[in-house]
């Protein structure tokens, strides 16, 4: 007989994500996005988002059982992201995972989003080195960690973004490009037909005496505004295809550059790329190459596990149902700013406040 198998549950943004795992193989995965109803608006309407969250709840839990040819009774464990994200959309995933929990009689285990992200890769490649550096991508956050044992030991941030994170430069100077939200596949798509070196866009944070691991994109972001305007003012047709490559480059450069660099310091022999921005082709391309150069290994998930799935919410559960730890109490919330700090997040429902 095999382990236990967890169900794993995603709500944090624009995204219902079930997922079940059992020892680290994936049984099963199942996405629903509302990511047409937020195109409309430019980006995600946290309203929108945890309204499309109660709809999709129980027809994905459900197709996920059917794909991995389960009951619910068949469940040991469910595991639900608590944090960090939309307010309302963790409640949502909260509240129905709670209700699967209590009604398959298993324990919950509250997840940190980000540690799912780095947990994901797990389901393609097997356990983490120990010691691995992690780069995470995506549109909220840009981090660089050095990951020991994801479930038992803290997480080291060596870096993190200052101000815009790398998905959110891609969405905002999409717009600026005219091009459709969600801005990182669109200006992947767009920089086919372009030249990176048409545009010497900046390489923020990458100076001598500057953080090493840090990252910056807001400035990245001004640049290629302030680019789109001269050609604007001089009534000149954008190049959006030469703009697309050259933001791209800059942001691939400069993720892999600083990824490198904490490899080399920290004498690390694996780097591993996460997040929804690890789905971008330039991205992925200089990761490869740079590390082939170093004498790295690199790691990065398939791309339907890059982008927010509940299948990496789970993988984080079934590494902490087999280390053993302490499921969350009755009374575990959420925490939309977390964080992170360990791979397991149990914050408590804080108690209402006294009217006078």
């Amino acid at each position: 007989m095999g382990g236990p198998v967890v169900l794993g549950i995603e709500s944090s943004c624009d995204e219902t994500g079930a997922g079940i795992v059992q020892d680290g193989r994936l049984l099963a995965h199942v996405v629903a996005t509302s990511m047409d109803e937020h195109a409309r608006f430019g980006g995600v309407v946290p309203e929108i988002a945890a309204r499309a969250h109660l709809h999709s709840f129980n027809p994905v839990v459900r197709e996920a059982l059917d794909r991995a040819g389960l009951r619910i009774g068949q469940i040991d464990a469910v595991a639900v992201t608590t944090g960090p994200g939309l307010s309302g959309a963790l409640q949502v995933g909260l509240a129905g995972a709670k209700s699967v929990a209590y009604a398959a009689g298993v324990p919950l285990y509250g997840v940190h989003h980000l540690a799912g992200h780095v947990a994901a890769d797990t389901l393609e490649h097997g356990p983490l080195p120990d010691p691995c550096v992690v780069l995470i991508v995506s549109g909220g956050h840009t981090s660089l960690l050095l990951v020991r044992d994801l479930v038992r030991e803290p997480i080291l941030h060596l870096g993190d973004t200052l101000d815009d994170a790398a998905g959110e430069c891609f969405d905002k100077v999409a717009r600026i490009l005219g091009l459709p939200y969600p801005g990182g596949p669109a200006i992947d798509r767009a920089a086919r037909g372009g030249d990176a070196k048409a545009v010497a866009f900046p390489r923020p944070l990458t100076r001598p005496g500057d953080d090493p691991y840090a990252f910056s994109f807001s400035g990245l972001k001004t640049a290629a505004a302030r680019w789109v305007e001269r050609h604007v003012q001089r009534g000149e047709e954008v190049p959006v295809a030469d703009g697309a490559a050259a933001l791209q480059e800059a942001v691939a450069d400069v993720l892999t550059r600083k990824a490198l660099a904490a490899c080399r310091a920290y004498d690390v022999k694996t780097l591993i790329v996460v997040g929804g921005v690890a789905a971008n082709s330039r991205v992925r391309a200089l990761a490869e190459k740079r590390c082939a150069s170093a004498g790295i290994e690199l790691r990065v998930p398939p791309m339907t596990l890059c982008t927010d799935n509940g299948a990496m919410i789970a993988a984080v559960g079934d590494l902490l149902v087999r280390a053993g730890t302490e499921p969350a109490p009755l009374d575990v919330s959420i925490d939309p700013s977390a964080p992170l700090e360990y791979a397991s997040l149990n914050p408590l429902a804080r108690p209402a406040a006294r009217v006078a």
